[in-house]
């Protein structure tokens, strides 16, 4: 068994606090960097490296922030979670995410099924369907084949299979294997579906509806939306439609759909892009064999997260520097910053994932916490970033913690020599002249020229960005906000706090509405 307590009545936790805070810009300087720069590093899966030279700490800070992990029985509860322990207690429920991309630990039977059976069946499924759908054993009624697939979800439904369909879109064409164009509708704003439905062919389009309970208002609205739309093109919606629902939701065994891919309440959306909710559309755009290499690269980084020396666990290691920065050193947001293009939408999914596990202000039973929990979280890609708000991460009034995400390779394999370096070489010098101006900073006797340092940063380094590396990116995070969860004591797997304004939405729809509620629908006249 295992023990859940606040992180302020940890000893060790107490211990930090009082210790003393390194100089960032004092000890990134000159050699001292340089030889930081080679010490602070921790291989990660898939040839990729966490390096965390330009965050503040220090050996002593790192031997403080072992004994919390120690403490805290971050290895521990992350077995329990593994092996199938009640770890969502919001609502009850095991938390089994890792298991759709291997077997960390003991078999773990729920519902009466093997969990790790009943996911590689569903992957199956939805492969062998993807294959029919390519080599146009499955068609449009017309007998053509499918030539876009389109997503209708919205949050974990749609941030993270489309920020991983955008990750390898390119590196798809490059490597001949992007078998459908993807599309994806998420927001109930009916601009939002027209948009893409006037970007497509509807005839020879097929759309994947997501909904776990297959009651979500803003799903079953767009699926209206594109019914409408394929009836008035004269089509029939039920041969342009597939599900990825539960097993016990209404539409789990309907004749509106070509077929249906189950998943199940231990497996959170923002958790689910490995599941089938990312593995019918990865499926179906890039081919069953990169969603499994996908998985592959998450499986692999979820074994690095078992080991208990935290210098050989870069999740664990990345999420304990993060709660330093948050409880100890008083930084409210963390800004992640991918010199990809391709990670475009990579930021907005971490948002959900991260803020939406562990935006909680009481703990694991319900009582009030006194300490800061998950930080604020955004970002976008570097260099356009630089020309947006570096400035304020430079010389606003708040220091704000970044995470860099580059690559030595492009996804194209071509590039330009303009002015004696290709556009990656630009790409990744910006990157490593970021890291150093935000610690190390500039004097200047003109105030407004003058730069402090002392900005921490870290940064994820791979070969390329492809199907396993993004894999064991993903999982990276997904990790690191479940160890901070722990230390945290919050239960980073709920969102009861998504659920008020749905309340008080569906009020609105019912004209059951008085107060401020009612003048606020009259204005905008609902």
């Amino acid at each position: 068994m295992v023990n859940w307590n606040n992180m302020d009545t940890l000893a060790s936790f107490q211990e930090l606090l009082k210790g003393e805070q390194v100089n960032l810009a004092q000890v990134m300087d000159g050699e001292n960097g340089a030889e930081r720069v080679k010490k602070y590093s921790v291989p990660m899966a898939e040839g990729m490296v966490y390096n965390y030279a330009a965050k503040q700490v220090d050996d002593k800070v790192l031997e403080g922030l072992g004994k919390l992990a120690k403490e805290a029985e971050l290895t521990e509860k992350f077995k329990a979670l593994y092996n199938g322990e009640v770890i969502n207690t919001g609502e009850k429920r095991m938390v089994l995410h890792h298991m759709t991309r291997g077997q960390l630990g003991d078999a773990v039977v729920a519902d009466g099924v093997d969990k790790r059976d009943f996911y590689v069946g569903v992957q199956k499924k939805a492969a062998e369907f993807a294959k029919k759908v390519h080599e146009g054993e499955i068609t449009n009624g017309a007998g053509e084949k499918f030539t876009t697939v389109v997503q209708i979800g919205i949050g974990g439904s749609d941030l993270g299979p489309r920020a991983i369909y955008l990750a390898l879109e390119n590196w798809a064409r490059k490597n001949n294997t992007l078998k459908m164009e993807a599309r994806f509708i998420s927001n109930v704003d009916p601009d939002d579906a027209a948009a893409v439905l006037n970007s497509i062919d509807v005839a020879h389009s097929l759309f994947v509806l997501v909904s776990k309970s297959g009651t979500t208002l803003e799903t079953l609205t767009n699926e209206s939306f594109v019914k409408d739309a394929l009836k008035n093109a004269g089509l029939n919606p039920s041969k342009h439609m597939v599900t990825v629902t539960s097993e016990t939701s209404p539409l789990a065994k309907s004749d509106d759909y070509l077929s249906a891919f189950f998943m199940d309440d231990y497996i959170g959306g923002r958790y689910s892009s490995s599941s089938a909710v990312g593995g019918a559309v990865l499926s179906l755009a890039f081919g069953p064999e990169v969603f499994e290499e996908f998985l592959e690269g998450a499986a692999a980084e979820d074994k690095l997260s078992m080991n208990e020396d935290i210098t050989k666990n870069p999740a664990m290691l990345d999420a304990l520097i993060g709660v330093y920065e948050r409880n100890v050193l008083g930084y409210p947001c963390t800004a992640v910053l991918p010199y990809s293009q391709a990670l475009s939408r990579f930021p907005a999914h971490l948002q959900q994932l991260d803020m939406e596990s562990n935006g909680k202000s009481v703990n694991r039973f319900g009582e009030p916490v006194n300490y800061q929990t998950g930080p604020v979280i955004f970002g976008e890609p570097g260099t356009n970033g630089q020309h947006s708000f570096y400035q304020l991460l430079h010389q606003g009034t708040s220091v704000v913690p970044l995470q860099f995400i580059g690559f030595k390779n492009s996804q194209i394999g071509t590039d330009v020599v303009i002015q004696g370096s290709t556009s990656q070489q630009k790409l990744c010098a910006n990157v490593a002249a970021q890291i150093v101006a935000f610690a190390c900073g500039k004097s200047d006797e003109n105030r407004n020229k003058n730069f402090e340092g002392g900005r921490p940063s870290s940064i994820i380094v791979g070969e390329q960005l492809n199907p396993r590396t993004l894999g064991a990116l993903l999982s990276h995070f997904e990790n690191k906000v479940m160890f901070q969860g722990f230390v945290w004591n919050v239960n980073s797997f709920d969102q009861e706090g998504v659920q008020l304004g749905k309340v008080l939405a569906k009020r609105v729809l019912a004209h059951e509405t008085d107060g401020a509620l009612k003048v606020f629908s009259d204005m905008l006249n609902i």
